[in-house]
């Protein structure tokens, strides 16, 4: 390729929000080229001389992460998207409750009464399709909350 080459085109690919699985081909690989390559995330670095069966298993193991891929970031979305339901409120209380605080120090916390703590846990539990505060606590962590 005149104006770019693979290696850049890969540090371009991977700033994207659906990086494609890479394979490289080279007429003349070198070591420095292998190993930036495949530190950027390339499925394999093979030379255009390779046998056939390299490269389809290459391509096979390509798709497969890839497909892989991209069920995490469809699970990432759709956890981002139950939290973006959350109001500010409900965002304040729920730091709240991970930090272990009960409804009535964290009505006082906030300067609302204990019943609204309540309605806003409530909430968030619902929204967050949870039913223990252990298992918002993963919930939250995995979603980097």
């Amino acid at each position: 390729m005149p104006e770019v080459d693979g290696l850049d085109l890969q540090s371009v690919l991977a700033q994207t929000e659906n990086p494609l699985p890479l394979l490289f081909l080279t007429g003349r690989a070198d070591t420095a080229s292998t190993v930036r390559a495949m530190r950027g995330g390339a499925e394999d670095f093979l030379e255009k001389t390779a046998e056939k069966n390299l490269l389809l298993d290459a391509v096979r193991r390509a798709l497969a992460r890839d497909q892989q891929a991209r069920e995490e970031r469809h699970q990432q979305r759709a956890l981002q998207m139950r939290f973006d339901a959350i109001s500010p409120r409900e965002r304040e209380v729920l730091g709240h409750v991970l930090r272990g605080r009960l409804n009535k120090q964290i009505a006082g916390d906030l300067g609302i009464h204990e019943r609204t703590v309540k309605v806003h846990r409530k909430s968030i539990m619902t929204k967050l399709n949870v039913r223990s505060v252990a298992a918002l606590a993963l919930l939250s962590q995995e979603a980097g909350v």
